[in-house]
């Protein structure tokens, strides 16, 4: 992709491929992601294993968990990047996994796709009866993370974009890359249709692991559109603009811990509430812009060192 160029089929096809492939090393790189536990040894009884989605800031999430567990006592390990929401569902249902961090708008959008319900609170009293038998959710933190529909400040300028209404007599020309979900979740390619009008001239899917992918395409002009999430320091960094969502295509996504039920007992529902009440949005931040960043992080430190500056270890 060319800045102020628009791709050729056949360089839209190159990219596919090349992301195609992307997905698959990302995915299969590191082994099964649903084998081996990546920190400590679970022991028998009351150990819980602390999965994640197959994105930075959740697999950071999960260290986060499994570090406040160990330091309540509770034996926790995890296995991260295990793969998108359909996945780690399973995971949890099957007993692979005990714990996962979840967002409430995103995670009630797929368990109910006729769901209307935008605003934080009544997502929150709405999720418990729509989730598997078995399943859980404890209590959400302040933080949290969206998907955001993003353009550049020149194709801003350009087409006079402040909101994501602003597109449907411009989105038949425009390119959108997002996660490969965006292609059939609520909030993605079937509501920019429904809500907004707005079907896009193609769409180039990436793998959730790679949003630098999106932000590169961006930058270079090779799509005009791109879906981001919300904590990432690219946005500032860029200067990016973040579309305003005036008919609530996007809901809520609060960060929550998801749980198997029967595997959390009161210690460890302690320890992952101290969690939620101290995570914020700035905190989500700064976590990716540490492990995302120039410094390049490892998930489990720069975790650690969130849960020692919060007094949750010492």
């Amino acid at each position: 992709m060319t800045k102020n160029s628009l791709p050729t089929r056949r360089a839209l096809m190159g990219a596919a491929a090349g992301l195609s492939i992307a997905f698959a090393v990302t995915a299969c790189g590191g082994g099964n992601p649903l084998g081996a536990a990546s920190s400590g040894s679970a022991g028998s009884g009351g150990s819980v294993v602390v999965g994640s989605a197959n994105f930075p800031e959740n697999a950071i999430l999960a260290e986060i968990y499994a570090g406040a567990l160990n330091a309540a006592g509770v034996t926790a390990t995890t296995k991260l990047n295990i793969g998108a929401r359909e996945v780690y569902l399973t995971a949890l249902q099957d007993g692979s996994i005990d714990v996962v961090p979840e967002y409430t708008g995103n995670l009630l959008g797929y368990l109910d796709t006729s769901n209307t319900v935008i605003d934080g609170a009544g997502i929150l009293a709405a999720l418990p009866a729509k989730l598997p038998t078995g399943l859980s959710i404890l209590t959400a933190a302040s933080a949290e993370d969206k998907d955001a529909i993003v353009v550049t400040a020149e194709t801003a300028a350009k087409y006079n974009l402040k909101s994501i209404a602003d597109l449907a007599p411009v989105c038949k020309d425009l390119i959108l890359a997002a996660p490969s979900e965006f292609s059939t979740r609520p909030y993605g390619l079937p509501g920019l249709a429904k809500l907004y009008d707005c079907v896009p001239k193609s769409f180039v899917p990436f793998s959730a692991s790679s949003e630098a992918l999106n932000l590169k395409a961006l930058l270079n002009n090779e799509v005009q559109i791109a879906d981001i999430f919300t904590t990432s320091p690219e946005i500032t960094a860029n200067k990016l603009v973040v579309l305003d969502d005036p008919k609530g295509l996007i809901g809520a996504q609060q960060v929550v811990p998801l749980v198997k039920t029967e595997k959390v007992n009161d210690a460890a529902k302690t320890a992952l509430d101290a969690v939620s009440k101290q995570l914020t949005t700035a905190d989500l931040i700064a976590l990716r812009t540490q492990v995302e960043g120039a410094s390049k992080m490892d998930p489990k430190a720069a975790a650690a060192q969130w849960l020692k500056d919060k007094g949750i270890t010492k």
